[in-house]
C-alpha cells in the first residue's frame, strides 16, 4: 500500500481482515493513516458515525451504567471501570467527577465520533470512540456485561450523524507555540511561581510567560523542581503499592484528562511496559518513552503540593502523579516523604 496516498475504505477493510489481531492504533500507524480513518472505513459494517456533542454524550452515559472509560496518549493508557456521574457541563471544559470515572474534558477538540460494534466469537463488543481533528483518539467508552444496552442504543440514536460515509476529512494539529517569542525570565518565573495559591494558576502563568511546562520546570530551581533518576519511576509504583499509599494518576491528551484516585496494588512489568492491573483501574505506561522525570513543588493556600511528572522525547507530558488529597487539605506527609526520597539525578557542580 502506497503510504503517500491515503488508502480507500475498501483497502483499509482488506488490511483489517489480513491483520485481525493487530490493535487499531498500531495497524493505522503501519499503513500511514489515522485511527479515525480506520474506524470510519467500517461505517455501515458495525460502525455508525455520531455527532460529537460531548455534553449530550456525558449526560446520556449515566443511564448506560457501568462502563470502562479509556483515555490515552502515545505513551500511556488509562482505563477506569465505573459510572459517568456528577457531570458538570461547560463551554470550554466539562467534568465528570464520579468516584471512579474522573475526567476533565475539552469539548472543542472532539471532532469525530463513532459507535463501534465488533464481534469476538459469540460476543459483541460495543464502544463509543471519539477523535480529534487529526484522527487521534481523545476518549473511548467500552460497554461492560452489566451495561444497559437500551440506554446505550437510545444515546446512539440521538447522536446519529446524517453523514454515514466511510471516509473522513482530517486536519493537521497546529504545533504548540508556548516557547516561541520572548519568554519570561527566571526572575519573572520565580516571582509568579512563589505567589501561586492554587495549582490551577500554573497554566495561566505558563501562558503569560510564554513558557512550555517542561521549560518552566527546568528553569525554576531545585527548591521547586528537581530531576529524578530513571529508576525512580518504577520505584514510585512499587513503593506506593507496598505502602497502600493512595495516589492520583493523571493521563491526558488534547481533548481529555483522566484521573485515578486511590491506592494501586497489582503492579506488573512486561518489557518496557509498567502495568497496573487492579479491579477498577488499569494503567499501561511505556517507561522507555520517558526522557525527563521531575519532582515538582507548587505553593498553594494549603501548603506545597508535590507532583511527579514524566515527559517524552517531544517534551510532552506523558503522566503525572500526586498524593491523593481534596481541595482545602494539606498534602499527605507519606506522599511527600516518598517523593523527596526517590533517587535524584546528581547536581553537576563546576570543577
Amino acid at each position: 500500500m502506497d503510504q503517500n496516498v491515503k488508502p480507500a475504505p475498501h483497502q483499509i477493510r482488506a488490511a483489517r481482515a489480513e491483520y485481525p489481531r493487530v490493535r487499531e492504533r498500531d495497524l493505522a500507524a503501519q499503513f500511514g493513516i489515522s485511527e479515525a480513518d480506520l474506524v470510519a472505513a467500517f461505517c455501515g459494517e458495525g460502525v455508525r458515525r455520531l455527532e460529537p456533542r460531548v455534553n449530550d454524550v456525558l449526560l446520556g452515559l449515566e443511564a448506560v451504567g457501568e462502563v470502562m472509560a479509556l483515555t490515552r496518549n502515545d505513551s500511556a493508557v488509562h482505563e477506569k471501570i465505573g459510572v459517568y456521574d456528577k457531570i458538570e457541563l461547560g463551554e470550554h471544559a466539562s467534568l465528570a467527577l464520579g468516584e471512579q470515572i474522573d475526567l476533565r474534558i475539552f469539548p472543542k477538540v472532539w471532532t469525530h465520533g463513532f459507535a463501534v460494534e465488533k464481534r469476538d466469537g459469540e460476543e459483541i463488543r460495543r464502544s463509543l470512540q471519539f477523535f480529534d481533528d487529526a484522527g487521534d483518539a481523545v476518549h473511548k467508552v467500552h460497554l461492560r456485561p452489566s451495561s444497559n444496552l437500551d440506554a446505550y442504543e437510545a444515546l446512539v440514536r440521538g447522536l446519529l450523524a446524517s453523514d454515514q460515509s466511510p471516509s473522513i476529512a482530517l486536519k493537521g494539529v497546529a504545533l504548540k507555540t508556548a516557547g516561541d517569542g520572548e519568554a519570561g525570565s527566571v526572575e519573572d518565573l520565580r516571582d509568579r511561581w512563589t505567589r501561586m495559591t492554587d495549582v490551577h494558576q500554573f497554566f495561566g502563568m505558563l501562558k503569560a510567560l510564554k513558557l512550555s511546562r517542561l521549560q518552566a520546570v527546568r528553569m525554576i530551581g531545585d527548591d521547586y523542581a528537581w530531576k529524578l533518576a530513571d529508576e525512580s519511576l518504577a520505584a514510585l509504583f512499587n513503593l506506593a503499592s507496598a505502602d497502600g499509599l493512595p495516589i492520583m494518576c493523571f493521563v491526558g491528551n488534547r481533548g481529555c484528562v483522566q484521573i485515578h484516585s486511590g491506592p494501586i496494588a497489582n503492579i506488573k512489568t512486561m518489557g518496557p511496559w509498567i502495568n497496573v492491573m487492579d479491579e477498577t483501574f488499569h494503567l499501561h505506561l511505556r517507561a522507555d518513552h520517558v526522557r525527563d522525570l521531575w519532582a515538582v513543588r507548587k505553593p498553594t493556600k494549603d501548603g506545597h503540593v508535590t507532583s511527579i511528572e514524566a515527559y517524552d522525547a517531544n517534551k510532552e507530558l506523558v503522566i503525572q502523579f500526586f498524593g491523593q488529597r481534596h481541595e482545602g487539605e494539606a498534602e499527605r506527609d507519606d506522599w511527600r516523604f516518598l517523593v523527596e526520597n526517590l533517587p535524584r539525578v546528581p547536581v553537576q557542580t563546576a570543577a
